[in-house]
């Protein structure tokens, strides 16, 4: 990195804090706790060569200039260059002060150079080989001091020291301190290190300011002194551009602490956080204009993957990835929602935060009936999460819950400890011909992406059986009878991409009976819809696999971003080609219908007037079936979007975008839902599944159907004008 581009470095980050050079003023009731002026370090304690003899008067030989800095002296750990380490610990003094400011530059390693201040416990005969570090500053790569603050109010009357520390060697491998200061009152263009704030909780939310651009913090929130869960947030300094919410309704009575690791001293982002029993900015919910009407997104923030779909006491539970604090991924919870119906969904609280071992990534649910886990209470079988803490190492761990609300994680986790760094995304079922739990889990092995095949007798005992190569993430495993023959039934495993295969399975390994097939055929695989799962325990009386993918439907301007797809009933037909899987709408979405136009049977020609220009819809479910003749393309337009059926080649065309779509019976059965931010279309008896992002236009609610180069045959033909899935309950 050249000597310019680090000044240029040096200077914005200056400017960040407010000043590119300068002291710390101080007050009448200021502390100095050192300012290096002296011709040694006088009372602190060295080890090793780091440091000299004594403070610095600047750089260093062969060090850029150093600057920032106040006086003449500066602690500067280049001395003999980056090789050389070393400890500086202060004399102990007595915290008087809320806070504690210095300046700070050098290597940017929080651990190995870095600033501590260290607290001697308050037991009687401790000493400080008991300490405890509790605040902790190190630089950014650059010979700027700049001025940092530790906020230290709760430490006021503790007995501390100060440690340096320079244990790097190579590159950046220092640290430069300066102007020491216990002090009450800082300036507002200070960054202060573990900005915090308190409140007595008396009401159900947190409501926080965000912002779509800037620095992330890292925010931790504390229960009583506990530490809860820490994520990282884009913190808006002024006006935000939307509010996140935090639950806290299950710690009334207690105190929530939010620790900022760095805030300036004139941010109103910790002043501004509302308690409130309404999340800020409620009374749009659900009718935002880019939220789709039947397709389920979270209140707030990002969400991808689903997880642990099942279906329990009576509910639909979709669980899925997401980002309570971010308009993007990351700080991945699981969220959760329940539905009746699939189709109108009550978001609870997250139930999966981010703890000691890792972010929560995918996974799945089972319910345990025979309470294999020893996790059921009462008589009641136990609804078990299978999840990845993916931390360094990856590991499978489990939570579990007796009512389907109220989740804990299981204190001997993980269950299943890291196998290789790319391990994670694990599907359980119950089988049932060797009564075990059978676990699907993506690893990968060097370049090779595999799915292993794990057995447990109680979801908590893990043992390789066999292992499938070809398959990319977010495995899912399911039997389902060929052509709704109960006796002829093949297993299919799928992948992330929702490419599939399909095979027999003997309860220890999978034996594919077809190459890997497409799945979804929006655009291109792993494109508008990934990482789909099924429903686990759907009642035997019910008989069906439901899916439900990740839609990736970006929406720009709101305060939550992505969505899930309408849920799809799949099945296995025989085709010429072999067994293929085929995807559908699930029944219960014609819950949704508010007014129903059903045409008459027709042929059309390419002079034939538009039949569908006197409907009018936003929130659109088309349903034809048409026989082509001699047209050379059969035509509809869905409130802008180009749907086109080419004839001679037999194949859909969507915005421009191609997916084969072969007759059926002569017959072609084509089905359109357009919501907000999405078409999702089906075609050639399902087994054509186009997911779209698309945005119509607020205004255009045109629908058309024309044909081309000759006349076809329609012999169905109808539209629905749906209402929103949205209703009272979501608000809660």
């Amino acid at each position: 990195m050249s000597t310019r581009f680090m000044k240029q470095l040096l200077i914005c980050y200056a400017l960040a804090v407010g000043l590119l050079s300068g002291a710390i003023g101080e007050a009448a009731t200021d502390v100095v706790i050192a300012d290096f002026e002296g011709a040694n370090y006088g009372g602190w304690e060295v080890t090793g060569n780091a440091f000299g003899p004594g403070p610095a008067r600047g750089a260093l030989p062969t060090q850029m200039a150093v600057s920032g800095f106040k006086g003449n002296g500066l602690v500067n750990s280049f001395f003999n260059g980056d090789g050389s380490t070393g400890t500086l610990t202060s004399p102990e003094f007595r915290i008087e002060c809320k806070f504690i400011s210095f300046l700070i530059g050098g290597g940017m390693d929080a651990s190995k150079t870095c600033m501590n201040l260290l607290i001697r416990p308050s037991l009687p005969g401790a000493s400080w080989r008991n300490s405890k570090m509790v605040r902790n500053s190190t630089g950014v790569n650059n010979e700027e001091l700049v001025p940092v603050a530790w906020d230290v109010s709760e430490l006021i009357g503790k007995t501390a020291r100060i440690q340096i520390v320079d244990t790097a060697v190579g590159g950046w491998g220092h640290i430069n301190v300066d102007q020491i200061v216990q002090t009450d009152s800082i300036p507002p263009q200070m960054l202060i290190m573990n900005a915090k704030r308190e409140f007595k909780i008396e009401k159900n939310y947190l409501n926080l300011p965000i912002a779509q651009k800037g620095s992330a913090h890292d925010v931790a929130m504390l229960v009583d002194g506990r530490l809860e869960v820490k994520n990282s947030i884009i913190l808006a300094n002024a006006a935000p551009d939307w509010w996140a919410f935090i639950d806290v309704s299950a710690w009334r009575g207690k105190t929530v602490t939010l620790v900022v690791d760095r805030l300036m001293a004139e941010s109103t982002a910790l002043s501004s956080i509302e308690q409130s029993d309404e999340i800020s900015g409620a009374e749009n919910l659900y009718r935002e204009p880019l939220r789709g009407q039947f397709h389920f997104s979270s209140r707030r923030g990002w969400n991808n993957d689903p997880n642990g779909m099942v279906f329990f006491n009576g509910e639909y539970h979709l669980f899925y990835q997401h980002n309570p604090y971010g308009w993007s991924w990351g700080n991945m919870h699981w969220g959760h929602a329940v539905s009746p119906d699939m189709v109108h969904w009550q978001e609870l609280r997250d139930e999966l935060a981010p703890d000691e071992l890792g972010p929560m990534f995918s996974g799945s649910a089972v319910v345990d009936r025979k309470n294999t886990s020893g996790l059921g209470k009462d008589g009641k079988p136990p609804l078990v999460l299978i999840y990845t803490a993916y931390g360094n190492p990856a590991t499978q761990c489990i939570a579990s819950s007796t009512d389907g609300r109220n989740f804990a994680k299981y204190s001997g986790n993980p269950v299943l400890k890291n196998i290789t760094g790319g391990n994670r995304d694990p599907k359980v079922i119950w089988h049932e011909p060797t009564k075990t739990w059978v676990m699907t889990l993506f690893v990968q092995v060097g370049n090779v992406p595999t799915i292993h095949f794990l057995s447990s007798p109680n979801l908590k005992d893990w043992t390789l059986m066999s292992k499938t190569d070809g398959f990319h993430e977010c495995p899912d495993f399911f039997e389902l009878p060929v052509d709704g023959n109960a006796a002829t039934k093949k297993w299919v495993i799928t992948g992330a991409s929702s490419e599939y295969m399909v095979g027999a399975f003997d309860g220890a390994k999978f034996t594919p009976e077809t190459p890997k097939l497409p799945g979804h055929r929006g655009l291109g695989m792993g494109q508008g819809f990934y990482a789909a799962q099924t429903f686990s325990d759907i009642p035997v009386s019910d008989g069906r696999r439901i899916q439900i993918g990740w839609f990736q439907t970006e929406t720009r301007g709101m305060p939550f971003n992505q969505s899930m797809s309408i849920p799809l009933e799949l099945k296995l037909i025989a085709t010429p080609d072999g067994t293929r899987m085929t995807w559908t709408p699930v029944k219960e979405l014609a819950s949704l219908r508010a007014k129903s136009h059903r045409l008459d049977p027709m042929t059309l020609k390419p002079e034939s007037v538009n039949p569908l220009a006197d409907i009018k819809a936003e929130l659109v479910e088309l349903r034809a079936e048409f026989e082509p003749g001699d047209a050379n393309e059969v035509v509809f337009n869905v409130r802008g979007a180009t749907i086109v059926y080419d004839t001679k080649k037999q194949e859909l065309a969507v915005n421009g975008h191609r997916a084969p779509a072969p007759l059926r019976g002569g017959k072609q059965h084509l089905t359109v839902f357009c919501d907000r931010t999405g078409l999702e279309l089906f075609v050639s008896d399902g087994l054509t599944y186009m997911p779209m992002s698309f945005q119509p236009k607020a205004d255009d609610l045109s629908l058309g159907m024309l044909v081309k180069g000759g006349s076809a045959r329609i012999s169905a033909l109808e539209v629905h004008e749906l209402k929103s899935a949205w209703n009272s309950r979501n608000s809660k």
